[in-house]
């Protein structure tokens, strides 16, 4: 069971949430879960209100008796665009992410970094670098080598909508077809949208120069919020590229 907590603390919690009691609610939920033998994920959406409990949010899940915790970065569509002011800048983005690398090597608890295609970069290059193959932990069904490359959108994951729209993933508001006027088999392989998210090489800006692009694509949520194009580069990735160039 997935069970969201944002913040460590109830006064925190209850008013990103908006809810009072909230914080209450998903604790007594969680130890009901664990009562009735359920095991329990504990999902967080880091922004700049809460990047700096991100230890304490671990620590939390490893008290509560949780067997993973998903730090989900903000993607601001939707919902999430009202959070857009809070989403971390790259060079924040970044730290968060090379905390989470080094958190996964020393918790004995299964953490998934979520929603944040470059974290597939992030964690190979420390893990070259510190002459180490990249750990799976028992809990993770095959751990992070389970999953091909960061964005998964059209390429091995996708969302049907309630009326029966596919799209790349809840986040990305682009429609790829609809399962009421074609068989899913037709829109998984046919769609022109999910075709060109399939080919690496029609990035753009740096993702496209990336030598990361296999393994990461950069978030394309993200990409076509900001820019209206969901082939443009992962605009809160701080990385750059062997040999790229800024333009101008």
């Amino acid at each position: 069971m997935s069970i969201s907590v944002d913040f460590p603390n109830a006064a925190e919690h209850d008013a990103f949430r908006g809810v009072p009691g909230a914080f209450e609610g998903a604790m007594r939920g969680i130890r009901n879960c664990l009562d009735a033998g359920v095991e329990v994920q504990i999902n967080s959406t880091i922004t700049k209100l809460n990047v700096r409990y991100l230890p304490a949010l671990l620590q939390m899940s490893e008290d509560l008796g949780a067997v993973s915790f998903h730090p989900f970065m903000l993607v601001p569509t939707g919902r999430g665009k009202e959070l857009e002011a809070q989403e971390l800048p790259p060079e924040e983005y970044e730290r968060a992410l090379e905390w989470m690398y080094d958190a996964q090597q020393e918790s004995e608890l299964f953490m998934k970094p979520t929603d944040v295609p470059h974290y597939w970069r992030v964690m190979r290059q420390r893990a070259k670098a510190q002459g180490r193959k990249i750990e799976v932990h028992p809990h993770s069904h095959g751990g992070m080598n389970t999953l091909s490359r960061g964005c998964l959108a059209g390429i091995g994951f996708c969302f049907i909508s309630h009326v029966g729209d596919v799209q790349g993933c809840g986040y990305f508001d682009k429609v790829a077809g609809n399962v009421r006027e074609q068989t899913f088999p037709e829109v998984w392989r046919d769609s022109p949208l999910f075709n060109e998210l399939r080919d690496f090489d029609g990035l753009k800006g740096k993702c496209g120069a990336c030598e990361y692009k296999k393994v990461c694509g950069g978030c394309r949520a993200r990409a076509y919020e900001a820019t209206g194009d969901y082939m443009a580069e992962e605009p809160y990735c701080a990385y750059v590229p062997k040999g790229w160039c800024v333009p101008g």
